[in-house]
C-alpha cells in the first residue's frame, strides 16, 4: 500500500498551517505541535528537517520561530514529503538493481515506475498555496487510460437491486 509515513504527515500539517499565515508571521515548534495534538519533541525534528531542506527557515528569539524559506506557490507537496520521507518509491526496486533476482524478467517495473512518475508528477504540481487553500491540483489526473476524455471516470457496473 502506498503510505505516508507519520512525519511527511506532521510536516505537511506544518507547512500548510504556516503557509495559511500572513508571511511575516512566524510560529513556534510549540505551537503548531499543540494546535494539531503532535509531540512537540517530534514536530521539532521535522520542522528541523525541513529547515535543512530549505523549506522552511527559523529565528530564534521573542518573535522568532519557523516560517516558509520560499513563497507557498513555490514549494510543493512533493518537496515535503521528499524532503522527510526521500524519494517517492511504489517498487522495491529503483533502477539497474542487481540485487533483486527477478530483475531481468520482471514484468511490471516498468509500469509501475510510469505509474510512480504520474504519483511524482501530481504531488509535484499541487503547491503549499493550493494545499493551503483547500485547492484541487491545476493538473487533472485521468483515471480510465482508455478514455479519449481526460477527465472521464471508468463507467459504472450497475448492480440490481434485490
Amino acid at each position: 500500500m502506498l503510505r505516508l509515513s507519520k512525519k511527511a504527515e506532521y510536516a505537511l500539517m506544518a507547512v500548510k498551517d504556516l503557509a495559511s499565515r500572513p508571511e511575516s508571521e512566524a510560529a513556534s515548534a510549540r505551537e503548531i505541535a499543540e494546535r494539531y495534538g503532535i509531540p512537540v519533541e517530534l514536530m521539532a525534528k521535522v520542522l528541523q528537517r525541513l529547515v535543512r531542506q530549505d523549506l522552511l527557515a527559523s529565528h530564534h528569539g521573542t518573535r522568532g520561530g519557523y516560517h516558509l524559506a520560499r513563497s507557498p506557490e513555490r514549494i510543493s507537496v512533493a518537496d515535503v514529503i521528499e524532503a522527510i520521507d526521500g524519494p517517492v518509491m511504489v517498487t522495491a526496486c529503483t533502477s539497474l538493481d542487481d540485487e533483486c533476482e527477478q530483475f531481468a524478467t520482471c514484468n511490471i517495473r516498468d509500469p509501475l515506475w510510469r505509474i510512480k512518475d504520474q504519483i511524482v508528477q501530481a504531488l509535484t504540481s499541487y503547491s503549499l498555496q493550493a494545499l493551503a487553500a483547500d485547492e484541487s491540483p491545476l493538473v487533472p489526473i485521468s483515471l480510465s487510460p482508455r478514455s479519449s476524455e481526460p477527465d472521464a471516470l471508468p463507467p459504472v457496473a450497475h448492480v440490481p437491486q434485490t
